[in-house]
């Protein structure tokens, strides 16, 4: 029997009583339905592929159909309206230039690169999730962490064998596949944007050894920041870019080639300093609808990273500020409030015309009276490089309004009077650690070996009472003592040894040892940049110290005043090359203007505080 071709029509047709007028009505539904869904699937997975491009419609043109009574007596109507804004929508994407949108889409690298040279480039980032472009997204924020076993691998690495040509080869230039000869460069806002580049030897070809070291930055009128950088071991390198959506605008990608091969380790660096400038790149953040999650204000369990990745954002300016004859630079009221989330509290206090750091959470700008009211009754024992002479000063004279202690020594034991509340006291002890006496330099943890010195700190730890809190660091020194990275790991251990026993020794006498909040050293700046103590040394010394403090379980807390520096260390102007905090003077500073800035240092103090004062 020869089979019947399918024909719908046949039922309409039909003259067959059997084949009742409501059956014919359900069937002609049922195909319309039909219609309806394949028009859907058409636009939904036409031509436009959502894995490579996303195309926004003018929101005063969006699609959003009618679902209104959705029986029988409107389907003929929906389909009808549907297919003339299909139609429509046709006809306005056909009457557009969409190349540009397109062109400015973001222009990434593939995710897995592992240690191959291979470059890919996607078009859009983000976008495997499937989500309606409507919705916003969620995304996390940008993070660095030490490696574990930093210090062994970084040995390891800095040992690591030639043999091979492109191992042999210098790096004199990179390769931004992503980014090189392409203009008009945008980004989203909140998207973690990865970049993969790849050093180039003095023929143009690929040098296939790891150890340089890039200075990365990215910033704009209220935007600055360190870009995360990993050394993938092979010549290659990953970096990673993310502005917050608040924040979009014009803004300078710079890349700087400081060391080759580790020669910033080196005991006497400079003569090896490369210090070229290998790109600045104009990038275009946009706004976007990605949700960032909310930064919230530090809680101490929060200050345990090991490395940080903030930002400094400003929200104020003011253009016409002047210095004032003692050196200071009150640009807005002292009770100018802090923009929630990125601070809280009175920023004017900071004196940083509007610039404030915040990181994985934000700080609060602490008052006099909050200073004290957390303080009081408190023994901080400060042990580090000079720069925490710097701090201990300006807190108190900007914070707690100790006006009367214009200097700190590098060894000084401080018992401190509330100038408004006779009865509020606090007691700092600051003890030098770049030599075993206080007045010579360039020994840093190597003190350590002085047994005279030794006893004598000892002697702070040996009573019935014992600091509350230790705020601990390895310093500057340290670079211009030991001749190599294997010293100073074993300098480092050495030291974590000693306080272990120190604070073992407050154990054995029923006390409760101190509180650690250790503080990385700074970022060298300007002329500073390619010394003895340049920011690729200290960067290493930095994880060094922690790693090995940490074996010992000393450390509670990480103030990582390196990611806080960094943004500011390519230049002298809020540094003397060595120290962030010097005293605010209205006179000729080390870059040849009249003044300097000072608040780099003193955001330092606001967020010792909030180590020593959150729950």
């Amino acid at each position: 029997m020869p089979e019947k071709s399918a024909n719908f029509w046949w039922v309409m047709r039909s003259n067959n009583p059997k084949v009742q007028w409501w059956f014919k009505l359900l069937t002609m539904g049922i195909f319309l339905g039909i219609l309806i869904v394949w028009e859907i699937d058409s636009v939904s997975m036409g031509s436009f592929s959502r894995d490579f491009i996303l195309l926004k419609v003018n929101s005063s043109e969006k699609f959003s159909p009618a679902f209104k009574d959705f029986i029988f007596t409107n389907i003929i109507q929906y389909y009808q309206y549907w297919v003339n804004t299909y139609q429509k929508l046709n006809q306005d994407f056909a009457g557009k230039n969409l190349a540009p949108k397109v062109k400015r889409q973001s222009i990434n690298f593939t995710k897995n690169q592992g240690n191959t040279a291979a470059f890919g480039l996607e078009m859009v980032t983000n976008l495997s999730h499937k989500e309606s472009a409507s919705r916003p997204r969620v995304l996390r924020w940008i993070s660095a962490e030490l490696e574990a076993n930093y210090s062994l691998n970084l040995l390891t690495n800095l040992l690591a064998p030639g043999g091979e040509p492109c191992r042999e080869s210098r790096t004199v230039d990179v390769r931004i596949p992503a980014l090189d000869g392409r203009d008009n460069i945008e980004l989203s806002t909140g998207d973690i944007h990865e970049f993969v580049f790849h050093a180039l030897d003095d023929s143009g070809k690929p040098h296939c050894l790891g150890g340089d070291y890039f200075e990365t930055d990215i910033a704009g009128e209220t935007w600055k920041s360190r870009p995360p950088i990993k050394d993938l071991g092979n010549g290659t390198y990953q970096f990673f870019l993310q502005v917050h959506p608040d924040f979009s605008g014009d803004y300078n990608l710079t890349i700087i080639l400081l060391f080759r091969h580790y020669e910033g380790l080196r005991f006497w660096p400079e003569r090896f300093a490369f210090d070229k400038v290998m790109r600045v790149i104009p990038v275009k953040f946009s706004k976007s609808s990605i949700e960032l999650p909310e930064i919230s204000q530090c809680k101490k369990s929060d200050l345990v990273r090991d490395v940080w990745s903030g930002r400094w954002t400003r929200h104020a300016k003011n253009d016409s500020c002047p210095i004032s004859n003692d050196g200071r630079y009150r640009c807005q009221e002292p009770k100018f409030s802090c923009q929630k989330p990125w601070c809280d509290g009175p920023l004017g206090s900071l004196e940083s015309n509007g610039w404030v750091y915040s990181t994985h959470c934000s700080f609060k700008m602490f008052s006099n009276e909050e200073a004290w009211n957390c303080l009081k009754d408190r023994w901080i024992f400060w042990w580090g490089d000079s720069n925490h002479c710097d701090t201990v000063r300006n807190m108190l004279n900007f914070i707690l309004d100790v006006n009367d202690i214009k200097e700190v020594p590098r060894r000084v034991d401080l018992n401190i009077s509330n100038p408004r509340n006779s009865s509020q006291t606090i007691r700092f002890t600051n003890i030098f650690n770049g030599h075993p006496n206080e007045t010579d330099n360039n020994q840093g943890l190597n003190s350590l070996k002085d047994a005279d010195y030794r006893e004598f700190l000892k002697r702070y730890f040996s009573g019935d009472v014992v600091p509350d809190t230790i705020i601990m660091n390895s310093g500057l020194h340290d670079a211009l003592h030991w001749s190599d990275i294997r010293c100073f790991i074993e300098g480092a251990n050495y030291a974590a040894s000693f306080w272990a026993e120190v604070f073992n020794g407050v154990r054995q006498r029923g006390l409760i040892p101190p509180e650690v909040i250790y503080r990385t050293t700074v970022a060298a700046g300007g002329y500073a940049r390619i010394l003895g103590f340049n920011p690729n040394k200290m960067e290493a010394f930095n994880g060094i110290v922690l790693d090995n403090f940490k074996a010992y379980d000393l450390v509670d807390h990480v103030i990582d005043d390196f990611d806080m520096t960094y943004p500011w260390h390519y230049d002298n102007r809020g540094n003397d090359g060595v120290h962030y905090g010097r005293a605010p003077a209205k006179l000729k500073w080390r870059d040849g203007q009249i003044g300097h800035q000072y608040f780099v240092d003193l955001m330092l103090a606001h967020v010792l505080l909030n180590a020593l004062c959150s729950k």
